[in-house]
């Protein structure tokens, strides 16, 4: 009752005239920043930090900008969605899975359906992140502190294991897909030698192509915007354009107010992918240096796995767009708790929101709840409010975000090789990236016409950064024995199940291969 008491209290607090204005303008803020491509929540957050200096003196307290701050992060992951879904470029890492399902549904003509679900399942995902993180903190945090490296490790490969699956039927693809992705995740320099690696063109400091910088190119390692930005937007527009021999037409949408509430009424129909990103969102948000991007790709690859209906996954599936947009918003709220509870950022913006902390002379910690309950409980409630009025204002949004998609696509295709280039330069401020983004883009539409699956590839690139540094932090601890991920109690069933998750499709295609004989 005390815990309800003290939401309650917190949630009046962040109704206030003042709070209730920055927490709507940090979701509008948020949801055009996280939309944008190359921004997103850190980006975000980052940039408008200062400004919060100005809130906390005319307010005389950390809760208000911090509610601003928070409003963002959340308006970041609903926009995420809205570029991934109409013009199939991922916003942020975090929206990169949502375009698996989102843009197919867009090309469809079922882009209303696609926001309006992506709308929904953060809302879901939301709320129910921000019960667990009321009603659980202190045992989250305490569990969340159990996993070293061996389980962190365990959770990736468990999520590897997932991806085989992501890639159609031909296993073999997939499984070069992954491997390939792997190979790119480890350009630049050794986590422990120091040494360089894989820095292509480069012999004996000598390159082998006049005027281009190999080191200087390749030794920041290859970024996963600039990754997934090729992908998705280049490769994508160079596609479409190769895929229509009499000129490309955009798929007529129709949007209106009979449509969109018929899309919300159909909503219950992703629950089983809306209940998987919520839950295991929030369960690998908590976790530090997870976040919510390994969350998102975890629970798409979950829901497909578990589905009836897996073959639909890739063509226009609503749990695809359901399952990752529950899960990257639960998973914000999720990387809150350690923030807040061990002052351990479970995530790149709660790292800034961390920081922004310290320089409001707050403490995070496990004290934090005990002698600042005047900040805590506001903030807790400006997460139920913010999610509220992301809601709304992402529904209300929906027609300005569906005109994109009535333009016709020689306005369309070179809006997104311009929105593509300023979002990698954006990112990284860097001419090497942008170049290296076109020439991924050109790479992957030729492997997708030779049919390899570039998902797996892509969520490789991702999770790759950490997990070889948590495999080889734990082989390091063990003296090289990888009875660490087996002995360990939790590590132990993670490692087992990733396993015959990973070895399932082996046996199905080794067994269709003897019935065939």
């Amino acid at each position: 009752m005390d815990v309800l008491f003290s939401l309650g209290q917190g949630i009046l607090v962040a109704l206030e005239p003042l709070n209730l204005g920055l927490a709507i303008l940090g979701v509008v803020v948020g949801l055009f920043v996280g939309a944008m491509p190359g921004l997103g929540s850190v980006n975000g957050v980052a940039i408008l930090l200062p400004f919060t200096f100005v809130i906390q003196q005319m307010t005389g307290s950390a809760t208000s900008p911090m509610i601003f701050l928070a409003a963002i992060y959340y308006g970041a992951m609903y926009g995420g969605a809205i570029s991934s879904i109409t013009l199939g470029i991922p916003g942020a890492s975090t929206a990169v899975a949502t375009t698996f399902d989102g843009r197919p549904m867009a090309l469809q003509g079922r882009a209303d359906r696609a926001l309006v679900t992506a709308a929904v399942a953060s809302f879901v995902g939301g709320t129910i992140a921000n019960i667990l993180f009321t009603a659980f903190a202190p045992p989250l945090a305490f569990v969340a502190l159990k996993f070293g490296d061996p389980e962190i490790f365990a959770l990736m490969l468990l999520a590897f294991a997932t991806f085989v699956g992501l890639g159609g039927d031909d296993i073999p693809k997939t499984i070069f897909s992954i491997c390939f992705g792997l190979v790119l995740a480890t350009v630049g320099f050794d986590i422990i030698s120091g040494e360089p690696r894989l820095l292509f063109f480069e012999v004996q400091g000598e390159n082998l192509i006049p005027g281009l910088n190999a080191v200087n190119w390749f030794s920041r390692g290859i970024q996963f915007l600039v990754l997934a930005i090729g992908v998705y937007g280049i490769g994508e527009m160079i596609w479409t354009i190769n895929s229509s021999r009499d000129g490309v037409k955009m798929s007529e949408v129709n949007v209106s107010f009979s449509r969109i509430m018929a899309s919300i009424r159909n909503f219950p129909e992703a629950w089983k992918g809306t209940t998987i990103g919520s839950l295991l969102g929030f369960f690998v948000g908590i976790l530090p240096a997870a976040g919510a991007t390994p969350g998102s790709l975890m629970s798409y690859g979950v829901a497909k796995m578990t589905s009836r209906n897996p073959q639909e996954y890739g063509k226009g599936a609503v749990d695809g767009v359901a399952a990752p947009e529950a899960a990257n918003n639960s998973a914000s709220t999720g990387a809150m708790l350690p923030m807040m509870t061990l002052g351990i950022p479970g995530s790149p913006t709660t790292a800034v929101l961390l920081a922004g902390m310290v320089i409001w002379g707050l403490q995070p910690g496990p004290a934090l709840f005990a002698e600042q309950p005047d900040f805590v409980w506001p903030l807790i409630g400006s997460f139920y409010i913010s999610n509220v009025v992301a809601l709304l204002v992402n529904l209300a949004f929906i027609p300005l975000f569906l005109w994109m998609l009535r333009m016709p696509f020689t306005i369309l295709a070179p809006l997104i090789f311009v929105l593509s280039l300023v979002g990698v330069y954006a990112a990284y401020q860097n001419i090497y990236d942008v170049w290296l983004m076109v020439i991924i883009g050109f790479a992957a539409f030729f492997l997708r016409m030779l049919d390899y699956p570039l998902a797996p590839a892509v969520l490789a690139i991702v999770l790759g950064p950490i997990a070889e540094p948590k495999l080889r932090q734990s082989l390091l601890f063990s003296d090289g024995s990888f009875d660490i991920f087996f002995t360990r109690p939790i590590a132990a069933p993670i490692t087992i199940i990733a396993l015959i998750l990973l070895f399932l499709p082996l046996l199905k295609l080794i067994r269709d291969k003897l019935r065939g004989s």
